[in-house]
């Protein structure tokens, strides 16, 4: 068993949250999307989505990262699991350009925060510049250029990040979106600290929830694909 206490800042860092757990969920009930399927993950962080998709019977797992302790931590887990992964270490879809997938799955970093050291995380931690979109915006774009003829996306998306907006965009390249499941998380008081403060004033009340000290956000698990395919 491993012993917290021990692990490596690395393994820490990349602990899985309660958005991971909410995408493997929702990814294990529809199983007929992911066996036999070409999968890649954007932003494999632990490689633990990638593990429940090879437990689930995917063809292949391939995955990219940004942080190349994520691609060291992913490889070890899932080679300890016995799966055959292909993971690399880069900037978004450059390290499998010319490469199509069946299913593409992503938990990016996309709160609305600038870029700032958090004790015990990696630099990219959660943030995805002040609007929340660094990231959410090029995973879109590219979609269209790595799917296969009736492949998807799955992908975690914060409410407060305008998903409308991401659905005018995925529209622009023949693909639309659709909310799969919605759930509410906690945000946890010291990251609300550094939300952009447009963002919070915004959001208040709309997608972020105030119970006294504590303080809650929509969260949803939305797919992406070719418009015309949605179930």
């Amino acid at each position: 068993m491993l012993d917290v206490a021990k692990s490596p800042p690395a393994a820490m860092a990349l602990r899985p949250s309660e958005y991971t757990a909410a995408l493997i969920q929702v990814l294990r009930r529809r199983p007929e999307c992911v066996r036999g399927a070409k999968v890649l993950e954007m932003g494999c962080g632990s490689g633990v989505v990638l593990a429940a998709l090879g437990a689930m019977g995917a063809a292949s797992l391939s995955g990219i990262d940004i942080e190349g302790e994520a691609v060291a931590s992913g490889r070890s887990l899932l080679r300890e699991l016995g799966h055959d992964a292909e993971l690399f270490h880069g900037d978004m879809w450059q390290p499998v350009a010319g490469c199509r997938f069946d299913l593409i799955v992503a938990n990016l970093p996309h709160f609305p925060m600038e870029h700032i050291e958090v004790a015990g995380r990696l630099p990219t931690w959660s943030s995805g510049g002040a609007d929340g979109r660094e990231f959410l915006d090029p995973f879109i774009e590219g979609l269209a250029d790595h799917f296969t003829a009736k492949a998807r996306a799955v992908l975690t998306h914060n409410a407060f990040v305008d998903i409308e907006r991401s659905r005018r965009l995925a529209a622009r390249h023949g693909l639309g979106l659709t909310i799969l499941a919605s759930v509410l998380v906690h945000i946890a008081a010291e990251k609300l600290a550094l939300m952009t403060p447009s963002v919070l004033l915004a959001e208040e009340g709309k997608s972020i929830h105030r119970y006294g000290p504590h303080v809650f956000a929509d969260f949803h698990i939305v797919e992406i694909s070719p418009l015309g395919t949605q179930d």
